[in-house]
């Protein structure tokens, strides 16, 4: 029991060490808004490159990882974004209106 109990610490210490590493690892990305369709739940953004996913600039849709961020934003505003592939499709996980 001893040893489950250890192990089980050790996985949690080792997780929450390594979760704020794997935050900082998804940069966020300039882009312009062109399209917003809330009944789909994508958005599409003229994007500067985005490392994380091993992408050049470029204009594509992306699936919004909740719907209330398509809420926050309307064609033709500048953000500030990051996109990571969820559920094997690519996704804007936050966003943010630039400044």
């Amino acid at each position: 029991m001893f040893k489950q109990t250890t192990r089980a610490a050790l996985l949690f210490a080792a997780a929450s060490l390594a979760a704020p590493a794997l935050a900082q690892s998804v940069p966020q990305v300039a882009g312009t808004v062109t399209k917003v369709d809330a009944s789909a739940e994508k958005i599409t953004i003229r994007h500067a490159p985005i490392p994380n996913l091993d992408m050049g600039e470029m204009t594509m849709v992306f699936k919004a990882a909740s719907p209330d961020l398509l809420k926050l934003v309307k064609p033709g505003d500048k953000i500030s974004f990051t996109a990571e592939r969820v559920n094997g499709q690519l996704s804007v996980t936050a966003i943010t209106k630039a400044k």
